[in-house]
């Protein structure tokens, strides 16, 4: 089967600049959607696609900068059709031993950053009856994990608050979703797991920590979640809404 719906259209991906956002701009692109890739970071131009990805930089929580971003973006390819949310900001620890300081970074950026792009963006697909937008959250937002309590509680904020949208605008055409990665080989994966002894402990699981491991017995690829971003947001999948896809390997037992 063979993903429709995508050519032409023009796509917004926050933390274009991280592992799982690179690789979302690279498949929307190739899929031909005009793709507008955000990130506080310069995010790396791919050459392939020309002027079919263009970059910003922008705090993903600053509202103003999500104004003028989008007014740039369709003035230049036209009405928004796809919202993906991937920035995220990782803090592990204890919460008893966490700062407000980390704590306001990942409510910030894992959140707000959420409410902030989803809002603006709904907004402009409102008169249009169409569109979707995908958060990119995190499986440790249904499932408890030692050390990273606030970033869960950061995740599920953004989850429910993606859900919650959509049941508000389903009747408007849009569609909602959230993509739920566990354990993905990226920067953020490898700052976790810096030995090749935490990195076995990821996949076969550490009874200490409470964590099974990963029954598929791999960690993913960031393109094993955007490929299930672009399926969620292709004509494959215009009869999906308000649903948690979770691409972890099994690791969080979700039925």
């Amino acid at each position: 089967m063979r993903l429709t719906g995508l050519e032409g259209i023009t796509a917004v991906v926050t933390g274009a600049a991280g592992g799982i956002g690179a690789r979302v701009v690279e498949y929307l692109a190739a899929e031909g959607a005009a793709v507008a890739a955000v990130d506080t970071a310069p995010v790396a131009k791919e050459d392939a696609f020309g002027s079919r990805v263009t970059h910003h930089t922008a705090d993903v929580a600053d509202a103003t900068a999500a104004e003028w971003i989008l007014d740039q973006v369709e003035a230049d390819h036209g009405p928004v059709g796809v919202l993906v949310n991937v920035a995220g900001v990782l803090h592990t620890g204890p919460l008893l031993s966490l700062t407000d300081q980390a704590w306001q970074e990942m409510l910030t950026a894992n959140a707000t950053g959420v409410l902030t792009w989803s809002r603006a963006v709904v907004r402009r697909m409102t008169p249009h009856h169409r569109g979707c937008v995908i958060t990119v959250a995190s499986n440790s937002a249904g499932t408890p994990r030692a050390g990273m309590a606030a970033y869960a509680a950061s995740k599920a904020a953004a989850s429910a608050l993606t859900l919650g949208l959509g049941l508000e605008v389903a009747r408007l055409g849009i569609r909602c979703n959230v993509v739920c990665p566990g354990s993905t080989d990226t920067a953020m994966l490898h700052r976790m797991a810096p030995t090749p002894e935490a990195m076995d402990a990821v996949v076969h699981g550490d009874p200490a920590a409470f964590r099974v491991g990963i029954p598929l017995g791999r960690v993913a690829d960031p393109g094993d979640v955007a490929a299930a971003v672009v399926f969620l947001a292709s004509e494959q999948a215009r009869h999906i809404t308000l649903h948690s896809l979770y691409v972890d390997g099994g690791a969080a037992l979700h039925g």
